[in-house]
């Protein structure tokens, strides 16, 4: 089947069904361009959220769909891969991350929106990369914090905010591959690039960079600096198709990874594909389904994420209820 077909088959489907199709900065750039909206986790889960759409299409991983799910209930929220999974997940099961709450039960804890839905249900607050400075400064100064799952994005809020936190021990496999030694050497080759990074990368990449931030950060410095040519650009490879959109006239260099890896990609975000998205419209499945109360517990730390975001004042609970 070629292509031209397949895109008319996904425009005719999507239109059968008035489905919204949302797709993540790390898929591929032809799922980026049948999307009807492209952006980060906070802008997919707005998206999601207010769209009048009965059934959204969301082209990323599980945990983006599950978080569209647990905001718009009544609405049918389909995956291409329902095995797009996530390695901040996989690090964060349900039984470890409940006892280690516990243990602190007067602690805030903040969650990085890279987690399950059960894991939200037991978290007071979820954050992006883009929302977390906000949501992590609305947080009373006396409040003990809890973060997870992702060590170098609560490492990095720590320091930048001088808010001492309990993190749990997590990581994203695509992030923490970055080298800080070849980095060093791609600097030295390439003396006027500016360095950007995603939180996500370990404390030496993170002492490199001259901008920090999530990926809707990452391309605005790229779109809006004119006054620098050339980037290293350390998260995950597929941003660069937005961000030759916006700068075709910059160099864009991918960060370097340990061993003869040439870029970092994201496997899960790597399990979509356009024939899938075709599929999944074709037969409503598969679909996200959130046991009713599992959904309205961890829609609590959505919504005060959501809020906070908005500008809104929320109220903290005094200790964990399970």
């Amino acid at each position: 089947m070629s292509a031209q077909t397949l895109l008319a088959e996904i425009a005719e489907l999507k239109k059968k069904r008035d489905a919204l199709v949302l797709a993540h900065y790390y898929e591929d750039g032809d799922i980026q361009d049948v999307a009807d909206a492209v952006g980060d986790s906070l802008f997919l889960a707005q998206e999601g959220e207010k769209a009048r759409h009965p059934v959204v299409l969301l082209a990323g991983v599980v945990f983006m769909a599950e978080s569209v799910k647990i905001l718009s209930p009544s609405k049918t929220v389909l995956v291409p891969d329902a095995n797009a999974g996530c390695s901040l997940v996989d690090h964060s099961p349900y039984d470890e991350y409940l006892a280690w709450r516990r243990e602190r039960p007067e602690a805030i804890t903040v969650t990085y929106v890279n987690s399950s839905a059960a894991v939200k249900s037991i978290t007071d607050v979820c954050v992006t990369s883009s929302n977390a400075e906000k949501i992590v400064g609305a947080i009373p100064r006396d409040r003990e914090i809890l973060f997870g799952p992702d060590r170098n994005l609560g490492r990095y809020l720590s320091k930048k905010l001088d808010r001492p936190m309990t993190l749990w021990p997590g990581a994203c496999e695509v992030h923490v591959l970055f080298s800080s030694r070849r980095l060093h050497e791609l600097k030295l080759e390439h003396p006027d690039a500016r360095v950007i990074a995603h939180p996500e990368c370990n404390e030496a990449i993170l002492r490199h960079a001259d901008v920090v931030g999530s990926t809707s950060r990452l391309l605005q410095e790229v779109r809006e600096n004119k006054a620098v040519s050339e980037f290293i650009v350390a998260t995950e490879h597929g941003i660069f198709h937005q961000m030759r959109k916006a700068r075709p006239d910059a160099k864009l260099i991918q960060a370097p990874a340990e061993g003869s890896c040439a870029c970092n990609e994201c496997p899960y975000m790597k399990m979509n594909s356009l024939e899938k998205i075709r599929d999944a419209l074709l037969g409503m499945k598969p679909a996200v389904e959130i046991e009713p109360a599992l959904l309205r517990k961890a829609k609590v730390s959505l919504d005060r994420m959501m809020a906070i975001t908005r500008g809104e004042r929320v109220i903290w609970p005094e200790t964990f209820q399970e």
